[in-house]
């Protein structure tokens, strides 16, 4: 007579758990924003208990720096963006994420930005990531007005982004060889603009 050993290990469908929640995290982050989606309505879609949630994650915004996978993570730099004077806010910034994607940080960033672009739903979360993490805060810090905050970092990502695209991932001459103070004196007036010039209150 044949005794079968009882199998040792995870019990079958817990190994993915963590897997689960990432699945379930993109979906929600995606389709509510960073803003709308809670922990509990995570562990609900993907039918665990919020503690494994924080188990895995530890809190909703390093469950989102675990779903976006970026090699750096853009809050870290808003507090020395925005210390300092005003009329200069637009320089500092875009000098520090000239420095980033010139860095060796940069080619992780490109396949980040480029795999994200070519797809509606990693487009959205790419879309959340930069304005959660960063326009949004920086513009908050001049502006007290919400709604104008919001347009502010939406106008500042139209800049970026495209910069972005056209200069890293298409490599648009003379744009691509440019030195970063070159750009630094072309585009930072534009930022600053959208940054502190006057926007007509919506009503």
């Amino acid at each position: 007579m044949m005794v079968t050993g009882r199998r040792s290990g995870r019990r079958p469908g817990k190994q993915n758990t963590r897997d689960q929640i990432l699945s379930a995290a993109r979906l929600a982050f995606a389709q509510h924003g960073y803003g709308g989606t809670t922990v509990r309505a995570v562990a609900a879609s993907a039918a665990v208990d919020p503690a494994l949630v924080y188990h895995y994650f530890g809190t909703k915004e390093k469950l989102f720096l675990a779903l976006m996978d970026a090699p750096i993570d853009p809050r870290q730099y808003v507090d020395t963006i925005i210390d300092g004077p005003v009329d200069r806010l637009a320089e500092r910034m875009l000098r520090t994420i000239l420095e980033i994607w010139d860095s060796p940080t940069g080619p992780a960033a490109t396949a980040l930005f480029r795999s994200s672009i070519a797809h509606e739903r990693s487009a959205r979360l790419l879309r959340e990531f930069l304005l959660e993490r960063a326009l949004r805060p920086i513009a908050e810090s001049v502006e007290a007005d919400p709604e104008l905050a919001r347009w502010r970092a939406n106008l500042l990502a139209t800049q970026l982004m495209g910069l972005v695209t056209m200069r890293y991932l298409l490599a648009l001459e003379p744009l691509s060889s440019a030195t970063p103070e070159r750009i630094v004196e072309l585009v930072a007036p534009n930022l600053q603009r959208y940054l502190t010039g006057e926007l007509t209150p919506l009503t």
